[in-house]
């Protein structure tokens, strides 16, 4: 038990660049809480206290603004980053290493009880904010689904999944999907290279009320 909370905090550091200490994650971050509650309250539903469970994952809620099902099924090292308004149900299943952002919804289309309703995240999935993936298929290990996209159909390993609905941008041979490779990332403009009359970008002064950039 202790090993998989230590994987829990350790998952968190080893994701989010602003988490800085053990203590910090433990106290501060509602998706960590969340998933620690969840454990309790999906124990509870997959023994027959319905409603213990269902009462243990509404507190949850008030207290971190993520909704888990007590029947969802949730891997080891899930990190849900910020995720306030996230919404994961009954028959979801989140597999190990996946991160799910803000205002994601893992949503059902179908109103039948008894059927597989939600969707199925494999290993390694990104969620991104706001994203809703609705029905009973699979996201494949190591796909990722851009913000706000609506994904109403299966998603390949690899692949990236953008758009309303979600269109699919299958991984390469050999590569992975993903766009936060290094090559497409911006660079900091820095004095030397700045075009003339550019504001320099490195000279930013905040404060309570006015943002000023100064050339």
């Amino acid at each position: 038990m202790l090993a998989r909370l230590r994987s829990d905090i350790q998952c968190v550091l080893d994701r989010d660049p602003a988490a800085r200490s053990v203590f910090e994650v433990v106290t501060c971050y509602p998706g960590l809480h969340a998933v620690w509650l969840h454990r309790p309250a999906h124990w509870c539903w997959t023994h027959g206290f319905k409603w213990l469970g269902r009462f243990i994952s509404h507190i949850a809620r008030f207290l971190t603004g993520i909704e888990i099902h007590p029947g969802a099924k949730v891997g080891e090292r899930v990190f849900f980053d910020h995720a306030m308004g996230v919404v994961v149900g009954e028959t979801a299943e989140i597999g190990d290493g996946c991160t799910i952002y803000q205002g994601v919804t893992l949503g059902g289309t179908s109103l039948y009880k008894g059927t597989k309703r939600h969707p199925t995240l494999g290993k390694d999935v990104v969620v991104s904010a706001g994203a809703k993936v609705l029905g009973g298929f699979l996201v494949g290990d190591g796909a990722k689904i851009g913000s706000n996209a609506v994904v109403i159909k299966p998603v390949p390993a690899g692949a990236t999944a953008v758009g309303i609905p979600a269109r699919i941008i299958p991984s390469k041979t050999g590569e992975s999907a993903d766009v936060t490779d290094p090559k497409f990332q911006a660079s900091w403009p820095d004095r030397q290279h700045r075009q003339p009359g550019a504001p320099d970008c490195a000279a930013v002064v905040r404060d309570r009320e006015t943002l000023a950039v100064i050339a």
